[in-house]
């Protein structure tokens, strides 16, 4: 029986968040996080045979568990609730994990979506299409045909509200949550 690696896929994945946390998508390199990780580099191409799948892995890892929850999130009952759920959510999920919000402030534009390895980019659209079928259901399910209004509910007024304050060093407040669900029952209720 071999002896359990030192330097695991997810253990690297959590060394390039804290790379690309605190210098940006071009700061995640295989000998960067080799290097933060005290890991041979062999270690990391052993993972991920390029900087294009480490950074799909990175994207990919960090954006699949944001969505869990905010899919969670939209199938809430009754169905007048999931908005302001998912839109807690945004910053309940932010707010514990800066880090990887960090990530996601970026776009998988900025993670260079366009080299990634053809598998890495069919399990994001697959995940983007997740999402937006369940926001197309959630309109469904409360007589709406304005899909963009839940969008801007769910995704657009928290992802503000996290940004401004991730963007400027400061600790995202408590009454975020309870502000952007507010908003997002007030926005649903208007039209």
């Amino acid at each position: 029986m071999g002896r359990p690696s030192r330097h695991d896929a997810d253990h690297l994945l959590d060394v390039a968040v804290a790379l690309a946390a605190a210098g940006g998508p071009g700061a995640v390199t295989a000998v960067a996080v080799a290097r933060e990780a005290g890991a041979p580099s062999g270690s990391v191409y052993h993972r991920f045979p390029g900087r294009s799948a480490l950074l799909a892995a990175l994207w990919l890892r960090t954006v699949e568990r944001f969505q869990e929850g905010f899919l969670a999130a939209l199938e809430t009952v009754p169905a007048t609730e999931a908005a302001p759920t998912a839109a807690r959510h945004v910053v309940a999920w932010s707010r514990a994990h800066p880090r990887e919000c960090g990530v996601l402030l970026y776009g998988a534009a900025d993670f260079g979506e366009r080299h990634w390895p053809a598998e890495a980019r069919e399990r994001l659209e697959r995940a983007n299409g997740r999402v937006a079928g369940a926001l197309r259901a959630l309109a469904g399910r409360l007589g709406r045909d304005d899909v963009e209004r839940i969008v801007i509910a769910t995704v657009d007024l928290p992802y503000a509200v996290v940004r401004r304050h991730l963007v400027s060093g400061r600790a995202i407040p408590e009454s975020a949550e309870s502000t952007v669900a507010d908003c997002a029952v007030a926005l649903l209720e208007a039209s």
